[in-house]
């Protein structure tokens, strides 16, 4: 017994090590932040504190090799994020685990975004300074391939290649000329641009009840360039830990309550470190009850959610509710269904 409490101290004791490392203001400046939002409702009321979940087709957006122990022949996901400014996100992920995951858990992704309207201006030498272009719609895009495979029965590992792109619309870039009702003419060029990036992860089991470690690098890629302007990708490099707290009790009975505690430590590229924290209840393995809390944050602050699961004829279903309040922006609301089979 002195020897595992000896395992969770140090544990805990690595978790906190990590996150103080480096602890320093970032200047890097970055693109392509769409890929930096929590889309799924049950890792979003957690706060992204997931690092070291085992989950299903879910983990190819938080860490690949969290889908290496996956035990149906299918998992499927989607969802819809009501981000702020009215900005849309949906998403979905499939993963397969053939020959029960002998040779691997592979899975395909997306995540697109819908950011509205947005009215576009042009300089020019007038009263006002400009002139009315009209409106544009920016667009994200991200497809992924996925790959994750249990290496023993302790440890996994998974990666993630997708495809990015993102487009700005079209917009005049010279020879400015002025045409019926001050609508301005000219060569016009779309601002877009693509690039391939990485994910990778591992998690490791320890071996002390359910005490499990997770780590993983997102948005790994090349610089990218807008026309001439250069930036990088929101590159994230993060650990984890997570444990069921009824473990420690031996008169309660597993299969009627659970009280999984998550704590993942960040290294962004482009913000200073970051802690999440997640805790989610279930009871009687159907209905849970989940809070989170990342700092530091610019407007973020506390996440909550619930979800229902339901299993039937060798049918999992769950659906999942989250709610993040976001300062004097509009509060975000998501939600996801998951199934397998």
């Amino acid at each position: 017994m002195k020897n595992k409490i000896k395992i969770l101290a140090l544990s805990l004791t690595f978790a906190l090590t990590a996150y103080q490392i480096n602890a320093q203001q970032k200047l890097a400046q970055t693109g392509m932040k769409f890929l930096n939002v929590s889309l799924d409702a049950r890792s979003s009321a957690l706060s992204e504190a997931v690092t070291s979940f085992h989950t299903d087709a879910t983990a190819m957006f938080y860490n690949p090799a969290g889908m290496a122990r996956i035990s149906n022949y299918v998992s499927v996901v989607v969802g819809t994020t009501n981000y702020i400014a009215d900005i849309k996100y949906l998403y979905g992920g499939v993963a397969f685990a053939p020959f029960d995951g002998n040779y691997g858990v592979v899975g395909i992704n997306f995540e697109s975004v819908d950011y509205g309207d947005l009215q576009a201006t042009i300089r020019y030498n007038n009263d006002q300074g400009y002139l009315d272009a009209g409106t544009f719609s920016p667009t994200a895009l991200a497809v992924g391939v996925g790959y994750a495979k249990a290496l023993s029965d302790k440890f996994s590992i998974g990666g993630n290649i997708k495809y990015v792109r993102q487009s700005l619309g079209t917009a005049i870039v010279g020879g400015v000329q002025v045409g019926a009702g001050n609508t301005p003419t000219g060569r016009t060029v779309e601002a877009k641009t693509d690039v391939i990036a990485y994910d990778f992860g591992v998690i490791y089991k320890t071996g002390f009840k359910s005490l499990d470690f997770g780590m993983n690098v997102r948005n790994f890629s090349r610089e990218v360039k807008y026309v001439q302007d250069g930036f990088q990708l929101p590159l994230t490099f993060k650990i984890g830990i997570s444990f069921d707290a009824m473990d420690l009790l031996n008169d309660v009975d597993k299969d009627m309550h659970s009280l999984l505690l998550s704590f993942d430590a960040s290294h962004p590229r482009d913000y200073p470190e970051q802690a999440a924290f997640g805790v989610e209840y279930t009871f009687m393995k159907t209905l849970s009850l989940r809070v989170g809390y990342q700092t530091p944050t610019d407007e973020k602050g506390i996440s909550a959610g619930v979800g229902f699961k339901h299993s039937f004829a060798g049918f999992d279903f769950a659906v999942d509710y989250a709610y993040t309040s976001f300062g004097v922006f509009n509060n975000v609301q998501q939600i996801s269904v998951r199934f397998a089979y």
